[in-house]
């Protein structure tokens, strides 16, 4: 007879603008995963730009005329994104707002802006703008019209909060998907690898699987054009905005996917890897510690950061071939 360890719960709801499904083993298990739920739903509506008010929103409303104090949770995920930004020198920016809501990529007002919108709007876009004020949890946009946005990093961060409740509930095997930023606890139950598919990016193949790794305490997250986009005169335009020239990235890539330890470093960096291309986003993964990526090109090639070979990463879609060393 099997162990009810061995039977996984998995419940499934829509947070954060997308599906998310959480799978855990163990007797307090549906509990467990109804508390992760909950979590979830407190740093959406802390964090979201889409609602009536939020701690983001309410910064945004004061852009230009003072500091707006924020929860723990928030000033964390603003601090990180402006590491990040920082670290990327804008190419990952969470002041991105503006921008964002221009585009409208993912919305029913999405369309293709001109170049004398996007040149009035690109000077609000400036991470160098935003002022934190540690002793009081405030933040500050020092532009007037700038917004911040955390769609690139806030659910990273509540994956990772999702799983810390899980395993503070007892649960030491299972699975957290937020629309493809997964993560996994410990192995399976009987002590095997997780196996987690690599998605195919290319727009018609949607749902298929390019790749696999096996990974026990490790978070996935891929970025990509796939995921968000809207079509004009035969041209695809992506959610990926490039934030000097404020039209979608161009380059040789149709996805990155990061593999860390921390899903909210994992989110940030897929979306800058991906800004940055080919080669310099694999130069700049393989100079952090701990951090791993699997790049997919254009031409439907393959290129790993040197880590990813300890993780019994498999091709398993014959389109695609492994790239030579860059």
């Amino acid at each position: 007879m099997r162990s009810s360890e061995e039977k996984p719960v998995t419940k499934t709801n829509f947070m954060l603008d997308t599906l998310v499904s959480i799978q855990a083993f163990g007797p307090d298990a549906s509990d467990a995963i109804e508390k992760a739920f909950a979590r979830i739903d407190d740093i959406e509506k802390k964090m979201t730009s889409k609602a009536d008010f939020s701690e983001v929103i309410s910064i945004n409303e004061l852009a230009g005329r003072d500091f707006y104090k924020v929860s723990p949770d928030t000033f964390f995920v603003i601090k990180k994104g402006l590491y990040f930004s920082n670290l990327s020198e804008g190419k990952f920016d969470i002041t991105v707002g503006p921008l964002v809501k221009l585009w409208g990529i993912g919305t029913e007002h999405a369309r293709v802006p001109s170049k004398a919108e996007i040149s009035k709007i690109l000077p609000l876009v400036d991470y160098r703008q935003i002022e934190l004020d540690e002793k009081n949890n405030s933040v500050f946009l020092k532009r007037p019209g700038m917004s911040i946005e955390l769609g690139g990093i806030a659910k990273g961060y509540a994956a990772d909060e999702a799983v810390k409740v899980l395993r503070q509930n007892g649960v030491k095997h299972g699975t957290v998907d937020l629309g493809g930023n997964i993560i996994v606890i410990g192995t399976k139950p009987d002590g095997k690898l997780w196996k987690i598919g690599i998605q195919n990016p290319f727009f018609k193949t949607r749902g298929s699987i390019v790749a696999t790794v096996e990974v026990a305490d490790k978070t996935l997250v891929t970025s990509g054009p796939y995921e968000r986009y809207i079509e004009k005169d035969g041209k695809i335009y992506h959610h990926i905005l490039d934030t000097r020239t404020g039209f979608p990235v161009e380059n040789e890539l149709m996805s990155v996917t990061i593999i860390a330890e921390s899903s909210i470093d994992a989110d940030a960096l897929s979306t800058t890897v991906f800004a940055m291309g080919l080669e310099e986003g694999m130069d700049f993964v393989e100079s952090i510690e701990n951090i791993d990526a699997i790049f997919i090109t254009k031409d439907y090639k393959v290129y790993t950061t040197s880590g990813v070979g300890n993780l019994n990463f498999k091709i398993v879609d014959k389109q695609f071939e492994l790239g030579k060393n860059i």
